[in-house]
């Protein structure tokens, strides 16, 4: 995930209070503000395509070829092909596809432009045909290659700093109204990034000021098209009761468990990267068709649609919760099985972002614990959303905030086992996920 990092306090000629007041620092905002509409516009019009090619792939398409309907086999040349156009883009473009997936959400450098084409095409065969990924990390990706491509275009060789601010400006604008709110997206960069000390107001200020014109962007474009603005967005939430003891065991039952679930999902995702980077072009065709036959066999299985288990899930939330009634026991237990596996397949593979899967399956183990005595409803769907986004993303910050504002006001009622089941499921996967190999000294 391209976030720029900020150098230390102490490495900095004048103190933060001075550099905030001073002439520079106001360029620098209106740099950011400069750069924040033309970024968010640009992150609106890549969801707006791969929001039109998605129907026409899996609904326009197989109509016009005389199909009645999507036939349930479909799936499995779409998600070919699109492992064969996300493997070519990876391997041999610049860049390889950009952010790494299995590396979950942290610091790496922004793109260069020569980079960005293989960032965006990777994303698209990935998102159009329906793997099991978000558009956050390549809207990440692209938001902060285009906003330091901008500043090069303005001064050839401008300051190291000034480049490292405006991409991360460049990152706050492209998500700004991805998840719901500006706000909670400037939260995930901030954690994801590490910024930390005196020296983050210098970083947060022009991201959130870029974010918010980003927002702006993201309403008024989708007014006017009327497209709507692609926000994580949930509608008629039931009421939440108030925390009982029994929830707050089951925050520690579902902290636990989902902390299990997720460190399996990493390790296997890993394990199956090391066996996609040998052969990538064919064998990411073979993850996508392993993805289109889980889809498949959940579909056959419980005569729900395919769709529950392909794509990123963010548009599957709010269905998933409103017509819960709908799904019995086996089908969840089938769900979450299923959309988690094709969840890890696709990170070992495909390119995209690993946050709307990862709401999607600990909200459907959610769903499926409510069925047990002592566990609402809203509980549930909410403590799961944020134990697994621990679990994958590990930013509990985040995860809290996504688990709350995601149902509005019911979110406060809930935060207190939120709370509980996030820090459960944080400090378990810290202890069950092996330490990272020492890197090698260097001279």
């Amino acid at each position: 995930m391209p976030v720029a990092e900020a150098g230390s306090g102490a490495a900095s000629p004048l103190d933060p209070q001075t550099l905030l007041r001073s002439r520079e620092y106001l360029v620098l905002l209106a740099l950011a503000a400069l750069i924040g509409a033309p970024v968010s516009a640009a992150a609106f019009g890549f969801l707006a395509l791969v929001g039109e090619v998605q129907p026409l792939i899996y609904t326009d398409l197989p109509e016009a070829l005389g199909f009645e309907g999507t036939p349930v086999w479909w799936p499995l040349p779409m998600l070919a092909v699109g492992g064969l156009l996300a493997g070519l883009a990876i391997q041999y473009l610049p860049g390889q596809g950009g952010h790494e997936p299995t590396a979950g959400f942290k610091a790496t450098r922004v793109p260069t432009p020569i980079e960005l084409p293989g960032v965006f095409l990777a994303a698209l065969a990935t998102l159009c045909f329906a793997a099991v990924l978000g558009p956050e990390a390549p809207l990440l990706a692209l938001g902060a290659g285009l906003a330091a491509g901008a500043v090069r275009m303005v001064k050839r060789d401008p300051p190291e700093q000034v480049s490292a601010v405006l991409g991360a400006a460049g990152s706050f604008a492209a998500v700004s109204s991805l998840l719901g709110s500006p706000l909670l997206g400037a939260f995930l960069l901030m954690e994801a990034s590490g910024l930390g000390g005196a020296m983050m107001t210098l970083v947060l200020v022009p991201g959130l000021l870029a974010s918010g014109i980003g927002a702006l962007i993201f309403v008024g474009l989708g007014n006017w098209t009327g497209l709507g603005t692609y926000s994580l967005a949930l509608h008629d939430v039931p009421k939440a009761s108030p925390p009982t003891a029994a929830e707050f065991g089951w925050a520690l039952v579902i902290g636990l468990s989902v902390a299990f679930a997720g460190v399996g999902i990493r390790w296997l995702a890993v394990l199956l990267r090391t066996h996609v980077e040998r052969r990538r072009v064919p064998a990411t065709v073979l993850m996508g068709l392993v993805v289109a036959g889980l889809a498949i066999a959940y579909a056959e299985s419980t005569g729900k649609p395919a769709t529950d288990v392909l794509y990123s899930g963010q548009t599957a939330l709010d269905p998933l919760l409103r017509h819960n009634d709908a799904y019995a026991v086996g089908a969840l237990l089938l769900l979450v099985l299923c959309k988690g596996l094709a969840y890890c397949v696709s990170l070992s593979s495909f390119r995209g972002g690993p946050i709307f899967p990862a709401m999607f399956v600990g909200a459907a183990v959610g769903i499926l614990l409510s069925h047990l005595p002592g566990l609402s409803l809203v509980a549930g769907f909410a403590m799961g959303i944020g134990a697994m986004s621990a679990a994958m993303l590990r930013l509990p910050l985040v995860s809290v905030l996504l688990a709350t504002l995601l149902i509005g006001a019911e979110g406060l009622t809930v935060m207190p086992l939120v709370i509980v089941a996030v820090v459960v499921s944080y400090v378990a996967t810290a202890w069950l996920t092996p330490p990272p190999a020492p890197e090698p000294a260097r001279p």
